[in-house]
């Protein structure tokens, strides 16, 4: 670091922390992440990693301004939004257990074992919930009848798991 780093400034801002510090009572707790739009590079990266592209819908949502990425929706429910980079790297983390899901695009997660995803060979593809254990899509559990009715409830705080 350049500068006039006195020890004057340093204790002022110790003091100022130390203030702040002692005006807060309870646990502190991550409500919500919000992130910024995906750009098309990290799109291009994981349809090739994933050999297929995202829904329309999760793209268009995903390069918005800002976008739900994790914390507690108004339901109760913990719910991770992943980019996609994330959501390749899930992929390949369940393989060889994602062979069992030809088309599987992983979304997100509970913040658990269970992973929200979409067959992308269907269009439109339902939002569901796979299980690790899962055998094969036909343990899914419905979650939204497509990509854009799922980021319409995340947005609306209304998204529930079904399980």
């Amino acid at each position: 670091l350049q500068g006039d780093w006195s020890s004057d400034v340093c204790s002022s801002d110790l003091e100022d922390l130390e203030e702040f510090n002692a005006h807060i009572t309870g646990a502190i707790a991550e409500e919500a992440r919000y992130l910024w739009p995906v750009s098309d590079l990290e799109f291009t990266r994981a349809a090739h990693a994933l050999g297929q592209s995202l829904p329309a819908a999760w793209r268009d949502y995903l390069t918005g301004s800002s976008w739900f990425s994790r914390g507690w929706l108004p339901t109760g429910c913990y719910l991770s939004l992943f980019t996609p980079d994330e959501s390749a790297d899930a992929a390949g983390a369940w393989s060889p257990a994602a062979a069992k899901f030809p088309g599987l695009v992983i979304l997100g997660s509970d913040g658990s074992r269970d992973m929200l995803a979409v067959d992308a060979r269907r269009d439109p593809a339902p939002v569901v919930l796979i299980d690790i254990s899962s055998a094969g899509w036909q343990d899914a559990v419905p979650q939204a009848d497509n990509a854009a009715q799922f980021i319409e409830q995340v947005e609306a705080g209304t998204f529930e798991f079904t399980w």
